[in-house]
């Protein structure tokens, strides 16, 4: 079935306008989401805002939003002043620079979602989508949408324009923020580390070969409590002795052989 489109834009760049379509990439699927019911009577819970001042239930006619600028202080906005803050939304993706596709890091990338083209611009689409792959260049630039300016990269896959929501840089933390203890690299324990690298590598992205094991388990469960049956925990097997020593525990990563691969019987001397 072909894709529902959730919006339109315009991509600019120079003098050239295309009008394109956007998609969603994907249905997330990760998350099973549980309502909150009164065990008593197994109706739905309603949410409710309390202030804890003035111990009593406060209406949403009654709210309004605050930034806390320190320790419980609060700057207060209306609905007017907060409307007035946002980006007005252009549905244009303003292209500000070309960029080497190669030299992006992929911590920045938030969102995904493909491009097609709208009524009129089948022509510059597929010529921008062409001059993008051969060049290996991807075209960078800022979208607004929703009350928000988003940084965007456009891409080729496939024929296809795909854009990339990208964090701005101040919104991706440093590296150095991550503790990283001091520790030495042997040279034998990394040529192990290799191997076994290479021992299960593969040429590929295959992603039809994995699933959602939590996921299946819980709408499995599901299934089961609506069809009536008792939901019994299932016992995981003890997967042996801790391997404490990291050569040790190399050795015998090697000699377990490719991961799905059964037949395999490497041994390391």
């Amino acid at each position: 079935m072909p894709a529902r489109s959730i919006g339109t834009a315009t991509i600019s760049f120079g003098l050239v306008s295309v009008p394109v379509h956007v998609y969603s990439s994907a249905e997330s699927k990760t998350s099973v989401s549980f309502n909150m019911l009164h065990r008593k009577c197994g109706t739905r819970l309603k949410q409710q805002y309390i202030c804890p001042k003035d111990n009593e239930i406060v209406g949403r006619e009654d709210t309004a939003k605050g930034y806390e600028f320190a320790k419980d202080q609060y700057v207060v906005f209306s609905a007017e002043e907060l409307k007035a803050l946002e980006e007005k939304a252009t549905s244009a993706i303003d292209v500000v620079e070309f960029v080497l596709l190669a030299k992006i890091d992929r911590v920045f990338l938030e969102k995904v979602y493909y491009l097609g083209p709208d009524k009129g611009g089948d022509r510059a689409y597929r010529l921008l989508a062409e001059a993008l792959a051969q060049t290996g260049r991807a075209a960078l630039g800022q979208y607004a949408v929703r009350g928000q300016q988003h940084l965007v990269l456009l891409r080729p896959r496939d024929g296809v324009l795909v854009m990339e929501q990208l964090h701005y840089a101040d919104e991706v933390r440093a590296t150095t923020e991550v503790p990283v203890g001091a520790g030495e690299v042997k040279p034998a324990e990394l040529a192990l580390a290799k191997q076994l690298i290479e021992q299960a590598a593969s040429d590929g992205f295959e992603p039809e070969k994995y699933r959602d094991n939590a996921r299946d388990r819980v709408l499995d469960a599901i299934q089961r409590k609506i069809d009536g049956q008792d939901i019994t925990a299932d016992v995981t097997p003890d997967a042996g002795g801790k391997i404490i020593d990291l050569m040790e525990a190399l050795k015998a990563s090697l000699a377990r052989g490719k991961p799905g691969d059964e037949d395999a019987e490497r041994k390391v001397s």
